[in-house]
């Protein structure tokens, strides 16, 4: 297949900044010439991409045309993102007035770089492997991870925080993005895995345990502190009395008393999803042969990532009150545990894909005559 069809969607993916220019500008200038230019805009975007796309074949997977629309959405969402600290204007004004406050928390802003920078390359990479013909899975669960941490924190927070759920039309859209992509998650789990052919019962026999192999025992070791702390911050936002969990939040995290309730689910969702998985990964490093493992630590590094990206930039930022911010003398502890935290699952999940014949299952030598 012609790469012309990716180069459609990245095409059009741009041609969303002069559109949000152009209808924001026709929006409060109720001009006929903003409207003409804006219609013009749209219509010549929408001819060039297909023309692009659509010049041999058209590209068979739906999903295709899903991830070419999230792609648009992705680079809006990093307009926004742009805008509400400043660094432009006039793009997305008449959005930011009239969008359920979520979008203005330190929360959603972090959210709107995380989906115009991560996830717009992730969907880049997804169509281009559509493109091509090649299997996209791999990245594909890790925006699974991604997506549902970001779904999850962003309905549970609106249903408990202080803003509520505010059923409008943007409200509604959303909740339409959330079905297709519940759709698409399903899409991906169904593609065919890429992992090399099972061991043979002589490959089986040379696996080492766990003390001849010293990189896993170190990702064994950090498990079991990743385990309580994430088990510690749930506790800490469910207002544990205890001295520890009052003088941390104090301290170190007074963001997790933030009152908008998202760093609340945040942390909840995080406890109850990533304390079963540390110890579902212990497990997984200690007997050989459990052939989910990869999969699992791909889609836990991408919440993960997504739930640490959000929840130090909005701890620091400048939208989040004074008094629930890091403190100053506190933000190298801060960083230092809160990095740690993020990215020593990516690299259990490197290890994982780079090397998983421990975690591949043995398959019996046939006999000769």
């Amino acid at each position: 297949m012609s790469a012309s069809a990716g180069t459609g969607v990245f095409v059009l993916s741009l041609m969303s900044i002069p559109i949000c220019y152009l209808f924001n500008s026709f929006i409060y200038t109720n001009s006929v010439e903003a409207f003409f230019y804006t219609g013009c805009t749209s219509v010549l975007i929408l001819v060039i991409s297909a023309r692009f796309m659509l010049k041999k074949k058209a590209p068979g997977d739906p999903l295709f045309y899903v991830y070419a629309v999230y792609a648009f959405l992705s680079v809006v969402n990093l307009i926004i993102g742009l805008e509400q600290d400043n660094i432009i204007d006039g793009f997305v004004t008449f959005y930011l007035k009239q969008a359920n406050p979520y979008i203005n928390t330190a929360h959603g802003h972090m959210i709107s770089y995380w989906d115009g920078c991560v996830h717009y390359l992730m969907y880049l990479l997804m169509i281009a492997a559509i493109t091509w013909g090649d299997n996209y899975r791999a990245i594909g669960l890790y925006w699974v991870g991604s997506f549902l941490m970001r779904a999850l924190v962003y309905i549970l927070g609106n249903a408990v925080g202080k803003y509520g759920i505010q059923v409008g039309p943007l409200f509604l859209l959303h909740m339409l993005y959330i079905a297709v992509s519940i759709w698409a998650c399903f899409c991906i789990f169904s593609q065919p895995s890429t992992r090399a052919a099972q061991l043979t019962s002589n490959q089986e026999a040379e696996r080492k345990n766990i003390f001849h192999r010293p990189l896993d025992l170190l990702f064994i070791i950090f498990l079991i502190p990743a385990f309580a702390f994430c088990v510690f911050r749930g506790l800490v936002v469910l207002d544990c009395s205890s001295k520890c969990c009052k003088d941390y939040a104090q301290q170190y995290e007074p963001y997790l008393r933030d009152p908008s309730a998202y760093p609340k689910v945040q942390m909840l969702v995080s406890m109850l999803y990533s304390g079963p998985y540390y110890i579902i990964t212990l497990y997984g490093l200690l007997v050989p042969g459990c052939e989910w493992m990869p999969d699992l630590t791909l889609v836990h590094s991408g919440a993960l990532a997504q739930a640490q990206f959000s929840h130090i930039g909005a701890s620091l930022h400048t939208r989040t009150p004074f008094s629930y911010r890091v403190p100053a003398d506190s933000q190298p502890v801060f960083l230092l545990v809160n990095v740690l935290y993020a990215l020593v699952p990516q690299a259990l999940c490197y290890r994982c894909f780079a090397n998983p014949a421990f975690f591949l299952r043995p398959t019996p030598e046939k006999k000769s005559d």
